[in-house]
């Protein structure tokens, strides 16, 4: 029964990555408007110091009772979730916005490789084979011819860093208090972004709808999706979590074509599926020893 438990709490714990992940990909047809008067490294400063900024305030009494070690822990991701939206910006000014989308998603298989690296962790066949078929999806989604250059390099050790925040979240979020590690680290997010966003000088929003969009992707798509994966990520394998957060571009995808006038491409429709699949063979697997274990008990 403990078992059976764990499973439908891992199961919860899948809904809420993909609800983060449908978050995240609702913002990019939705900031195309507001990137065209506000730099990249701007909206990022301007977005997570007021995300940390209410976080601070929203969670103040559990900020105060965090221990040192939280806060060390959440600013230890802060900055290297900075560090790799940051690489990733500098990526996108030399390379293909597909190409940095693919890169990016190599995530998927850079994590199971820092699990094994970092903590001798054995990796499930299962959560393997769909990394590798996740990674097939993303470049079929994502790719129309490929060259290695420096903005492509930048983009891999961004990757590289996504992937390691996907490990350390897990490794801390099972020790310390979820909701409190991301809060603390939204706000680290917030300080290093806005350094790093400071020497090139700062753009505002230029109107109502724009800071509407800035604003939904505070609430919705840093506080709320941050909190979710963080309290996911209690509950998941890091291989797991990182095939599950492949789910982005394909949301991201279904967003542009429903709402921002996009055409469906078959592309879409073959990588946007191999996705899918990646992320539910992680699901159903487990799914079916779940049903034996209730049969076996009965």
């Amino acid at each position: 029964m403990k078992g059976l438990n764990r499973y439908y709490l891992q199961s919860l714990a899948v809904l809420a990555l993909i609800l983060t992940t449908a978050f995240w990909g609702s913002t990019f047809f939705l900031i195309k408007d507001l990137l065209t008067t506000m730099t990249t490294l701007s909206f990022l400063g301007v977005r997570f110091v007021i995300a940390g900024a209410l976080s601070a305030v929203i969670f103040f009494p559990r900020l105060k009772r965090a221990s040192r070690k939280v806060w060390q822990h959440a600013f230890a991701l802060g900055a290297v979730y900075s560090a790799a939206q940051v690489l990733q910006t500098k990526g996108l000014e030399s390379a293909d916005a597909s190409v940095v989308g693919f890169i990016t998603g190599l995530y998927v298989v850079i994590t199971p490789l820092l699990v094994w690296l970092l903590f001798k962790e054995k990796i499930k066949p299962v959560n393997l084979a769909a990394a590798l078929v996740a990674m097939a999806g993303l470049m079929v989604l994502s790719l129309d011819g490929f060259s290695i250059g420096f903005g492509e390099l930048l983009t891999l050790a961004g990757a590289a860093l996504f992937a390691l925040h996907i490990v350390l979240t897990a490794r801390w979020a099972a020790k310390d208090d979820p909701i409190t590690l991301a809060a603390i680290q939204l706000i680290a997010i917030g300080v290093f972004c806005f350094l790093a966003a400071l020497p090139f000088g700062l753009q505002l929003p230029q109107d109502a709808r724009q800071w509407t969009v800035l604003l939904y992707t505070v609430v919705f798509a840093a506080i709320g999706a941050l909190i979710m994966q963080t309290w996911a990520q209690k509950h998941l394998r890091p291989t797991k979590a990182a095939v599950v957060m492949t789910m982005e571009p394909v949301f991201a995808a279904a967003f542009a074509v429903l709402f921002g006038g996009e055409d469906v491409t078959s592309r879409m429709i073959v990588g946007g599926s191999l996705v899918v699949a990646a992320m539910l063979a992680t699901e159903l697997i487990p799914a079916y020893r779940a049903r034996d274990m209730i049969r076996a008990g009965e």
